[in-house]
Parts: C-alpha cells; sequence; structure tokens
C-alpha cells in the first residue's frame, strides 16, 4: 500500500490535504462581506443572547457585541489556523511541528491580512491590524493545545520518519 508521501502527485491527495484549508478560506470570504458587518450581525446576535441570558440594555449589549465579534475572530483564525497546519503536516512529512506551525500562522495572516484590507473597502467594515494580530494569535494558541495534546497522548505523532 502507498503511503501519503508516494501519492503527493496524486490529485486525490491534494484535495484530502487543502480541502479544509479551501473551505475556511470560502468562509471567511463569506464572512467579509458587507452581509456580516457589525451593524448586520447586531440584531440576530442580541436575539440570540437574550434568549440565552436574558435581556441586556443597550449599553452592555455594545460591549457584549463587540467581544462576541471578536471572539469570532480568534476562534475562526483559530480554526483555519488548524487547517493550515493539517496541510502542512501532511504535505512535510520530514518537517518537524515546529516547521508546520509556523506555515501554519504565516498563511493564517496572510488570510487574515487579505481580509482586513478587502474590508477597508466597504462601507460598513473596516480593516484594522489589531484584528490581524487576534487572527494570528487565535491560531498559535489552538495549535499550541494541539501540540500540548499531542505531547501528552500521542508523543510517537511528533516523530516524523525520515
Amino acid at each position: 500500500m502507498n503511503s501519503d508521501s508516494d501519492n503527493r502527485h496524486d490529485l486525490a491527495f491534494w484535495l484530502r490535504v487543502w480541502w479544509p484549508v479551501v473551505i475556511w478560506i470560502g468562509i471567511i470570504a463569506l464572512e467579509s462581506t458587507a452581509l456580516f458587518g457589525a451593524n448586520e450581525t447586531s440584531r440576530p446576535l442580541r436575539w440570540v443572547y437574550q434568549g440565552l441570558f436574558g435581556p441586556v440594555t443597550d449599553a452592555n449589549w455594545a460591549e457584549i457585541h463587540h467581544y462576541i465579534r471578536k471572539s469570532g475572530h480568534f476562534l475562526g483564525y483559530g480554526m483555519i489556523g488548524l487547517a493550515w497546519l493539517r496541510a502542512w503536516w501532511m504535505m512535510l512529512p520530514r518537517s518537524g511541528f515546529i516547521v508546520d506551525a509556523l506555515l501554519a500562522v504565516l498563511g493564517t495572516g496572510l488570510i487574515a491580512s487579505a481580509d482586513e484590507f478587502h474590508q477597508s473597502f466597504l462601507p460598513n467594515r473596516t480593516g484594522m491590524t489589531s484584528d490581524v494580530l487576534l487572527d494570528c494569535f487565535g491560531a498559535v494558541l489552538l495549535q499550541l493545545l494541539v501540540y500540548l495534546f499531542i505531547r501528552a497522548f500521542r508523543p510517537n505523532r511528533l516523530v516524523k520518519v525520515a
């Protein structure tokens, strides 16, 4: 039976490796539109929040909404960081976790930067460097958690065959 490293020229291998990255980029592209600006997400998110936790004042809601949106940045880009990590882990069978993680953070940072640049041209969105940093921090933290999990429960997975 052929290993993944033997099949790197196979289209099925490339699709299996990269589809999660492509899907997450698509999700980010969709969320980067005017339809997902703060002015559009406030009402539906407030409805869900109040359904779960009860009524909230307008002043409190503005702050809560801000943190919900920033949490979305952190978690969404953390997930794309994991998708990048998985792809590089599969593509570079002889590299170490750190190399794969650095490439994953680089990919996450490039997508985050492109997203914020795009948003700077939309009337109800803003492009913010602080969001790119938050996005990259989400990717780094989730990758660190994966590393710690693997180190604790599956340390042999960190040893790549030469």
